[in-house]
């Protein structure tokens, strides 16, 4: 029963995934939205709405030290499942897809993709360091990243527009038989494939969580590890569309926009709320996770290209952590 809950969440989660890639396209284009602020605010935000709520419920509302772990373990598991595995996929994902014009490369747009990771990359450290801090500093570290992301979102909308939503669009799906849908059904589009992409998510995680439970996994683990992989899925999903239609700075964006919210927001609400205080492997995540993010940048910033094979290298990190949690 329980497998036939995981392969159904993921359909679910994966229909869900096919809507909202073409809804929030068409939102994009309806409302003359710069790629950055589709790709990695829109889509991100949205996308992030599963991992969001585990945190949220456990911290405010779980009780004794488990759910404590479990809180922080998903606001850690985020940032970190994102910058190896997701991006992992986003490289394996282009050497794939043969009908690519480059599969070697992932075409972004530059300002975007530096953008995100610059933001993500000394916020995110300024969360982790923020456990060695008393409470008044840990709420000033929260105010911080908030204020930060607030910033992150007024130089991202107000971007100049890029090329990318002048790429040809398959028909609206909630429209068809219109080359330019109403509004109201590029909205609706959106919203049923978020309710999707939440419901799915959240069936997939019960699924996963009594796998784990029966086989005796720790709450940290079960909420840094498998949660995640669970609860990422639909930017997963996405990127790996956007990047079949080679429409990649959509499909980087959703990942390292989501990378920047779940640096900034998510972590502001837990050093608030729960004592903050990271454990050996809380913190190796928190590291992998930076130094995920800091090759892509880096090779970026020097090749002036997004290398598919280096995207490669993240995933091999992934498999450290789960090295020390084996070992462990």
């Amino acid at each position: 029963m329980t497998i036939v809950l995981l392969i159904g969440s993921l359909l679910f989660i994966l229909g869900g995934a096919v809507l909202f890639t073409n809804g929030v396209e068409w939102l994009g284009k309806k409302f003359n939205l710069n790629e950055g602020t589709v790709g990695s605010v829109l889509a991100a935000v949205g996308t992030a709405l599963p991992e969001t709520m585990i945190p949220i419920i456990a911290i405010l509302f779980g009780a004794g030290a488990d759910a404590h772990a479990i809180g922080v373990g998903a606001i850690l598991g985020a940032p970190f499942m994102l910058s190896t595995v997701a991006l992992f996929l986003a490289g394996l994902s282009a050497l794939s897809f043969k009908k690519r014009a480059n599969r070697h490369e992932l075409m972004v747009n530059g300002a975007v993709f530096k953008r995100d990771l610059m933001f993500f990359l000394p916020l995110y450290a300024l969360a982790l360091l923020a456990s060695f801090l008393p409470y008044a500093g840990k709420v000033i570290v929260a105010l911080v990243l908030v204020g930060a992301y607030a910033y992150y979102l007024k130089i991202t909308i107000t971007a100049p527009a890029g090329e990318e939503n002048c790429h040809e669009l398959d028909r609206c799906y909630f429209a068809p038989r219109h080359e330019v849908p109403p509004t109201f059904a590029i909205i609706a589009q959106v919203v049923v494939a978020l309710a999707m992409i939440v419901l799915g998510a959240d069936e997939f995680v019960k699924g996963i969580e009594a796998v784990a439970k029966s086989a005796g996994i720790p709450a940290l683990v079960l909420s840094l590890v498998i949660a995640p992989i669970a609860t990422e899925l639909p930017e997963k999903f996405n990127s790996i569309i956007w990047i079949r239609d080679q429409k990649d700075t959509y499909a980087l964006g959703n990942v390292t926009g989501a990378m920047v919210f779940q640096s900034t927001l998510i972590p502001a609400f837990g050093i608030v709320f729960s004592d903050w205080h990271l454990d050996f492997y809380a913190g190796l995540s928190g590291v992998l996770a930076l130094m995920a993010g800091l090759l892509a940048y880096l090779g970026y910033r020097f090749r002036k290209k997004l290398s598919a094979r280096l995207l490669l290298v993240n995933g091999l990190l992934y498999l450290v952590f789960i090295y020390f949690v084996v070992q462990g």
